[in-house]
């Protein structure tokens, strides 16, 4: 790469990679011809893999027609169309969708409804968003206010006002049976307490990964925690929004990952798999009883350029549909309950690793010290970074964040495209294996030199 000319594109930092020339399936390939399997969707985002034909097809189509149609001007048939399918895809009620061009927009849109309709219903005194530490919503100042994530929140909080938090319920780390219901009720009734201390009236939403993203590394919920979620907001008159930015279209081997629970949400956000990296688009999808009285009272003061973009759409409906006509939902499913068995082997071999966790094809492993106390690794070694890079050099994308609160602790997640087979999962398995050799010998190499 040394004689790459110079680029006029910055993005987090000054390290280069690869020119992508090709992807397809599982795969990408680099302009010198090296392979990758894309073991993480990209960023969780690729879930019927790359240039699928028939989504492909349908964009072409659209193309043809228009690109671009503005919401203030014309209605599509594209997000007409997209609008009916994903309603159809919620809970009862759950049937009115309002388009975006990526999560952080979804999050924000979700945050603006649940104001305005307390506006519109009076009770203008509610403005408050709980959400938990740590979690991550979005890169916009709005997401970031709910977001959990110190490193990427703490530069910000002059210019923005940071919301309330509770505890994400890290049951592993806290010496707790994540199968027992009291675990879930400890965890949960801990919102109750928060709505209390800043006062019910105040109150406005509570925002939930039902499994957690990049910050928690695929932290699935305990048993009856959702569930208890859902009575205390209703209890408190609080808003209950889940972020499914990235386990919604079927990524957990459900559409949405609170079917997996039959807790049904006041407000979901969409994006990533929702049309799997074909083109930016995402959605909100609120109750109707709340969008009624918005624009009732005058109409939802929010909206974005390229919202229900015709082109947009019509890859997202492609996308809905490749999903359903190859089953890709029992196959995230099945290949999941595989892909965990092999993590959990993994473990078995590694005793760096602590611990497995997961739902569907959102998997993932931590690093740890010590297994009986659940310490971190040394945040100065920057595991997560080092181990993401020594896959990538053997040809296997992974993808990694830091565990508790941005600053320490190191989770892996492994998350394929839901087209995955079982000759797939073997070859992640393989990369997988040899990375985590090296990182050992990196480790013991580590640990005997002197500070």
């Amino acid at each position: 790469m040394s004689g790459r000319p110079a680029s006029h594109l910055f993005y987090q930092g000054r390290g280069r990679k690869p020119v992508l020339e090709q992807a397809r399936g599982v795969y990408m390939w680099d302009v010198d011809g090296k392979r990758y399997l894309d073991g993480s969707s990209g960023a969780m985002v690729c879930n019927i893999g790359h240039g699928n034909d028939r989504v492909l097809a349908a964009m072409r189509a659209q193309m043809d027609k228009a690109t671009f149609g503005y919401r203030l001007h014309f209605e599509t048939e594209a997000s007409e169309r997209l609008a009916t399918k994903t309603a159809g895809l919620m809970p009862p009620g759950l049937n009115r969708v309002f388009f975006v061009s990526g999560g952080s927009e979804a999050v924000e849109s979700a945050l603006k409804l649940a104001r305005q309709y307390a506006l519109a219903v009076g009770q203008a005194q509610r403005w408050k968003v709980i959400s938990r530490f740590p979690s991550y919503h979005g890169a916009t100042l709005g997401a970031l206010a709910v977001t959990g994530y110190a490193p990427m929140t703490a530069p910000f909080d002059p210019m923005m006002r940071p919301m309330p938090k509770i505890p994400a319920p890290r049951a592993y780390l806290d010496g707790l049976d994540p199968e027992d219901p009291a675990t879930g009720r400890h965890y949960a009734d801990m919102l109750e307490t928060k709505i209390m201390e800043e006062g019910p009236e105040t109150v406005l939403a509570f925002i939930v990964e039902p499994v957690g993203g990049a910050s928690t590394g695929a932290l699935v919920p305990p048993a009856g925690y959702l569930q208890r979620v859902r009575e205390i907001c209703d209890r408190h008159g609080v808003l209950m929004i889940t972020d499914e930015v990235m386990t919604g279209a079927g990524r957990t081997g459900a559409f949405l990952a609170t079917d997996h629970w039959g807790v049904p949400p006041d407000i979901i956000v969409l994006s990533k798999g929702y049309a799997a990296g074909y083109v930016p688009l995402g959605a909100m999808v609120a109750h109707e009883r709340l969008v009624e009285p918005v624009l009732d009272s005058g109409g939802f003061i929010h909206g974005y350029t390229y919202a229900g973009n015709p082109l947009a759409c019509a890859a997202g409906l492609a996308v809905l549909d490749e999903i359903e006509r190859e089953g890709l939902i029992g196959n995230a499913a099945a290949m999941g309950e595989r892909l965990r068995a092999r993590l959990d082997g993994l473990m078995q071999k590694y005793p760096f690793i602590g611990d497995v966790r997961g739902k569907g094809l959102l998997l993932a492993f931590e690093f740890v010290s010590d297994r009986a106390s659940m310490a971190p690794l040394p945040p100065e070694a920057k595991a997560f970074d080092r181990f993401v890079q020594i896959a990538y050099e053997q040809g296997l994308i992974v993808y990694a964040r830091r565990t508790r609160g941005g600053y320490s602790g190191d989770h892996i997640l492994v998350c394929p495209p839901m087209i995955v087979t079982d000759a797939h999962l073997d070859e992640i398995t393989e990369g997988l294996d040899r990375s985590l050799a090296q990182f050992a010998d990196e480790l013991a190499t580590r640990a005997m030199t002197p500070a």
